[in-house]
């Protein structure tokens, strides 16, 4: 039998959605709700609230309160729309992928004011473009990083690199659906390995910026997390080790190796994790160690420079 109401208006549609969603505790229940019909639609906010009375297909309105019930058994809204906004951008997600979480663009505010830093300690002109700056998302995953800071620096050299071919798939359509492929180069490998055989020695794969939102949950802790995540995201995006915080270990040593001097390392971290990570960059290859707290106060972002040669 159906489970969808004789009425069909959008007005009905969004308000059932809306009860199912909370009745299930899903979480920002409402918000669910309304880009579910957006999505089967294909209209945007402004066009659902303008047409309240708008009477939908019944196709329409079987294929939302599927993706209702498939939401309230805890798949993430992103993988039934295939889609996640970031800096303002649209991005293709799926469970190959990590979703792109609001948090991880202080990782792009932080990466671009420190390089403008960078340039104007240097009574060098700030280069908005980019021009001659090498840069490389380590674990891109959709590809969000990259592709955003290729946007914003388009004259500069990305590369993004992705222990997954899955992800690597995704990243390089989302870099398509921008424009551009031909702008981000995308390695497989493990964090910065591929360099390491690359570069043989030389300096030609020496980066003035390194960035990185690594897996940082720890193993111990996945009984924790929400089902959408714990169940959903890939393991490989989303756990660093036992305690959460082992992947920086091996991390920031290969940064030091490849970011030339005065370079720029710039990490996301755990809610946790800072006062596991910050102590590794305590030594004299770096300098100008920064924190930056999240919205809601947490530190979210390690950003450090690689210590310049003396003259």
């Amino acid at each position: 039998m159906s489970l969808v109401s004789t009425d069909r208006s959008v007005r009905s549609l969004l308000r059932q959605g809306v009860e199912q969603l909370r009745g299930a505790a899903v979480p920002s229940f409402t918000l669910a709700a309304e880009l579910l019909l957006l999505h089967v639609t294909g209209h945007d906010r402004t066009w659902l609230y303008a047409h309240p009375e708008e009477i939908l297909s019944p196709e329409t309105a079987e294929e939302y309160f599927a993706l209702l019930r498939r939401r309230a058994l805890g798949e993430p809204t992103q993988h039934l729309t295939g889609k996640q906004e970031f800096w303002g951008l649209e991005f293709e997600v799926n469970p190959d992928v990590l979703i792109p979480r609001p948090e991880t663009e202080h990782l792009i505010e932080v990466a671009l004011d420190r390089l403008a830093v960078r340039e104007l300690r240097a009574g060098r002109p700030v280069r908005l473009k980019g021009a001659d700056l090498r840069l490389v998302d380590v674990g891109t995953g959709s590809g969000c990083i990259a592709i955003t800071l290729a946007k914003e620096l388009p004259a500069a050299t990305i590369y993004a690199t992705d222990i997954s071919t899955a992800a690597l798939a995704v990243a390089r359509r989302n870099a398509a659906r921008h424009g551009l492929s031909d702008h981000v180069r995308f390695l497989e490998c493990n964090l910065l390995e591929s360099f390491s055989s690359l570069a043989a020695g030389h300096s030609a794969l020496s980066f003035d910026l390194i960035i990185c939102n690594p897996p940082y949950i720890g193993l111990r802790d996945s009984d924790s997390l929400p089902i959408e995540v714990r169940e959903h995201e890939p393991t490989s995006a989303l756990y660093g080790g036992e305690e959460g915080y082992e992947i920086y270990g091996v991390l920031i040593p290969q940064a030091a190796h490849h970011l030339k001097p005065g370079g720029l390392l710039v990490l996301e971290l755990g809610h946790n994790s800072l006062p596991a990570v910050q102590p590794l960059l305590d030594t004299p290859g770096w300098c100008n160690v920064s924190v930056t707290n999240d919205l809601a106060g947490i530190p979210r972002v390690l950003s450090a420079e690689r210590q310049p040669t003396s003259t």
